[in-house]
C-alpha cells in the first residue's frame, strides 16, 4: 500500500505478482479513486460510493464480462 495525497492505495488480493495489469483504489471522500499501479502519477479516476459498491458487486457476482 502507497500513501499518496493523505489517501492509502490498495490492489486486490487477486493481482498477479508479476506486476502487470494491476490496479489500485483508494476511499476518498465519498466515494473510491482508482489508478494503473504501475502509472500512479499519470491520473487517476473517482466514483461515487453507491458506483464503487456496485462494481464490487458486480465483480463478486461474476456479472461483468
Amino acid at each position: 500500500m502507497e500513501r499518496e495525497e493523505g489517501h492509502q492505495w490498495f490492489k486486490s488480493s487477486y493481482s498477479g505478482g508479476s506486476g502487470t495489469e494491476c490496479v489500485e483504489a483508494a476511499f476518498i471522500g465519498g466515494g473510491a479513486a482508482v489508478r494503473d499501479s504501475k502509472q500512479p502519477l499519470q491520473g487517476q479516476f473517482r466514483v461515487s460510493a453507491e458506483t464503487w459498491a456496485y462494481f464490487v458487486r458486480s465483480v463478486r457476482a461474476h456479472e461483468l464480462g
